[in-house]
């Protein structure tokens, strides 16, 4: 496995040292609105990299109460759980996201991916593959300008993602994001993502 630099100490100073930037107050408006349509309240999803995670406020306010957290950094899962008291322990996980070992129907993205050094990102797609159920969906956001070693968040771009996760995903959605908060207009792409039953390679 190759290893990632922006470890479990990294991530705990940059809460203890309040260096959250990324952090807007509330649930992003774009998987607000993708919530919002969703019906299953039973579906089993997951948040990785987490952070103070107002999405998952959100999503077990509206009655998804098989939400799920991760963070390597402990301070985040605690803000969680302040503002929502009656949130699982138990779903709130506190560990490396490598290294968990469950099945989700749905996964969402926000301000993860950006967040690993870009040397992880195809062990990131073979997990998040590995994670969810067959037919599961990875659904959220990823920023659209030029990857730089200047991070996090590190920079991607569209013909990048189609290329690392075409093989494994069914790429339904990878487009701009129109409703995204006004410092990051331009600069993120809405994605849906369903889990292939087959590696089969779509050129297109």
């Amino acid at each position: 496995m190759k290893k990632n630099k922006f470890d479990k100490t990294y991530w705990e100073n940059r809460y203890k040292e309040n260096k959250t930037g990324w952090n807007i107050g509330y649930a992003s408006p774009p998987i607000k609105k993708y919530i919002e349509q969703l019906n299953n309240k039973s579906a089993c999803i997951l948040i990785p990299g987490a952070g103070n995670s107002f999405e998952a406020e959100f999503l077990w306010d509206n009655g998804f109460k098989n939400t799920f957290v991760l963070d390597i950094a402990k301070q985040p899962l605690e803000n969680l759980k302040n503002r929502v008291q009656t949130f699982p322990d138990d779903h709130l996980l506190h560990q490396d996201f490598f290294e968990l070992n469950k099945s989700f129907d749905l996964i969402i993205e926000q301000t993860f991916f950006c967040a690993l050094s870009p040397n992880l990102r195809t062990q990131y797609v073979d997990k998040m593959y590995e994670l969810l159920k067959p037919g599961g969906k990875l659904v959220g956001l990823l920023f659209d300008f030029p990857l730089t070693e200047s991070g996090p968040p590190f920079g991607g771009s569209r013909k990048e993602y189609l290329s690392l996760f075409n093989e494994k995903f069914k790429i339904a959605t990878l487009e701009p994001s129109i409703n995204s908060i006004k410092e990051r207009q331009g600069n993120e792409l809405f994605f849906i993502f369903e889990k292939q039953k087959k590696h089969t390679f779509n050129p297109n």
